[in-house]
């Protein structure tokens, strides 16, 4: 690990474990996580770690809302289950104190809303429960917008799509628009008065995929005062052979269109979900038109992400630059401090 990466504080805004956590007996959620990911955690230097709660087409739309109890709770027995080296926090102030006492912050947020139809009150109730970022869908259509997948319908937010985002904004829940369709993404933007953020895509001028943003919606995003977390799958950043340098190409891009202030980094490690998922027969698993089980050599996990570190600093960003891009940007959005660019 690079001196500046040990560092620096390094945030992850999006990593899927809690998807395997769940899979085991309930009696075993904590151990799991100590034995199975704070190792790799820790070998990548992450100080914090954003666990989204994703729901499998197989839990829709009646166990949805069940299902993602059971992730916030195995969250929780986590951070009970571990105290000593990590923290589940909801605000600025917990994150800066597992930080200070050298824990690991966990952050929950919901990776699509099939949970909660459209009775956007829920959102309040899973922001008791610790939620503190929430994207509206995933790739297909919800009762709140549309999913990239969806692009070509055209479809702008609903009605309880609208009202999500004025609550989100008052309860300071941070809106994701990872996923969520070009329309809807605009639609967003015109009505967030708090940060919006993307806590995993790519750039759309770099690698053409419906599931890139474009330039604009980057500048959106930078004008919020919100943070695009770069993702490493590679059918999200390449056609070729993927490299770490397709990364840093995407990284670079963004910060040249957004500026320095606003890019930070989402891993979407997926590659064990896959693993542990998916079974022989189904593999390779073809997904929006790309083999997931081809990954950017060194980057299957968290353990590898001293490699963008050291891949950033060959490619000539200074420190400052890349210990924004590392972690101190999400961090101060996930402290609700402001960097909105002036009008």
């Amino acid at each position: 690990m690079t001196r500046l990466h040990h560092e620096a504080v390094v945030a992850d805004v999006h990593n899927d474990l809690l998807m395997l956590v769940v899979r085991r007996p309930r009696s075993v959620w904590a151990s799991y996580f100590r034995e199975r990911w704070y190792p790799q955690l820790r070998e990548g230097g992450v100080d914090v770690q954003v666990l989204p709660v994703y729901i499998d087409n197989e839990f829709r739309p009646e166990g949805a809302l069940r299902e993602s109890l059971r992730m916030i709770e195995a969250a929780h027995r986590i951070a009970e289950g571990n105290a000593d080296v990590v923290a589940l926090c909801r605000t600025g102030a917990e994150i800066d104190a597992a930080l200070t006492s050298g824990r690991i912050a966990l952050v929950l947020a919901l990776e699509g809303c099939p949970q909660i139809d459209d009775d956007i009150e829920l959102l309040q109730t899973l922001a008791r429960l610790g939620v503190r970022i929430v994207s509206f869908t995933h790739y297909g259509r919800t009762m709140l917008a549309d999913g990239s997948a969806e692009d070509a319908t055209g479809g702008r937010l609903t009605k309880a799509g609208v009202d999500a985002v004025a609550l989100l904004d008052q309860l300071g829940v941070l809106i994701d628009v990872s996923h969520v369709g070009r329309a809807s993404v605009e639609h967003i933007l015109e009505l967030a008065t708090r940060p919006v953020v993307a806590t995993h895509s790519c750039a759309y001028a770099v690698h053409r995929h419906h599931r890139n943003l474009t330039d604009d919606q980057l500048r959106g995003i930078a004008a919020t005062g919100g943070v695009i977390g770069v993702n490493f799958f590679a059918g999200f950043l390449t056609h070729e052979k993927p490299r770490i340098e397709h990364l840093v190409e995407h990284i670079a891009h963004i910060v040249d269109i957004a500026g320095e202030d606003h890019v930070g980094l989402g891993s979407d490690f997926i590659a064990e979900v896959f693993e542990e998922k998916v079974p022989t027969c189904d593999r390779p698993l073809i997904l929006e038109g790309t083999n997931t089980e081809i990954l950017v050599p060194g980057l299957e996990g968290p353990a590898g992400l001293p490699l963008v570190t050291d891949a950033l600093l060959h490619h000539g960003f200074s420190e400052p630059v890349i210990r924004k891009i590392l972690g101190a940007n999400f961090v101060r959005i996930l402290q609700g401090k402001s960097c909105k660019i002036p009008q």
